[in-house]
């Protein structure tokens, strides 16, 4: 159903069920997904693509241009997955150069005033609360949780599992499973996440163990990243933790060195 205020590009494609609000903008060469309903005065750009079942709150825009300076019309693209709830008044830019894109996966939830720039990349069930900011080019990775007025530095990377308090902002990688606070520091596990998550006690145990050598001893990372690969199990979760370190281009977060800083226990 399309209501008759709205304003749809004749180069669109609109499934036949999906559900168009009063006074919706749908731009050139957009596709939306077959059960998606997007409510009055949203706004699609051009050249996005919705997939299907999604819900776009009032006042929401998704694929607009990127905050750009060097942005010049080019054709570029946001790219948005099955499930996801945009709430009000999110923002969503698309890609910065020509053929660059944004891209939101599956089951995302972006509160009021959450807004993803140009180039990044969010996957799965994650949750960017309201006000939360993510700079271009920044990676979510799945279920994720971005607190409430969180700020993200561009080309920044957060890892599975990772949850960012209310007010924090990084410029430097978050690592997966942590909790973040303040700025950039690794404030403890997030435990009841990954408890959530099917995460069982041998999996955590084996989690924290090696957060307290990279967090907590007192060691540059580079040396108590030896030291977790020399002394302890390298399971899955550890293998992947020390691959996102190892990775990191802007260095990660880092432990708190705060007097009673919370502990892995």
């Amino acid at each position: 159903m399309i209501d008759p205020s709205a304003r749809i590009s004749a180069s669109a494609v609109i499934a036949d069920d999906a559900e168009i609000g009063p006074n919706v903008i749908v731009g050139d060469y957009s596709v939306i997904g077959s059960g998606t309903r997007i409510m009055a005065n949203a706004v699609v750009g051009p050249w996005t693509t919705i997939g299907c079942n999604n819900t776009i709150h009032y006042g929401a825009i998704v694929g607009h241009d990127p905050q750009d300076f060097g942005y010049n019309g080019e054709e570029c693209y946001a790219v948005i997955g099955d499930h996801n709830i945009i709430r009000e008044h999110a923002t969503i830019h698309r890609g910065n150069r020509a053929g660059t894109t944004t891209t939101i996966g599956n089951a995302n939830f972006l509160m009021v005033n959450a807004h993803v720039a140009h180039n990044c990349t969010v996957g799965n069930n994650t949750i960017l609360a309201g006000g939360s900011l993510l700079a271009g080019h920044v990676t979510v990775e799945d279920r994720v949780i971005i607190s409430g007025n969180c700020v993200v530095h561009q080309f920044c990377h957060i890892g599975r599992f990772a949850m960012m308090r209310g007010l924090s902002r990084t410029s430097r990688d978050v690592p997966p499973f942590c909790i973040m606070d303040e700025t950039h520091t690794v404030k403890t596990l997030n435990l009841v996440g990954l408890r959530r998550n099917g995460f069982d006690q041998k999996r955590v145990r084996a989690i924290k163990n090696a957060f307290a050598i990279l967090f907590r001893s007192g060691l540059n990372m580079p040396n108590a990243v030896a030291r977790v690969e020399e002394e302890l199990e390298i399971t899955d979760d550890v293998r992947y933790l020390l691959e996102f370190i190892k990775g990191s281009k802007r260095g990660v977060c880092f432990g708190s060195a705060l007097p009673g800083a919370d502990s892995f226990e």
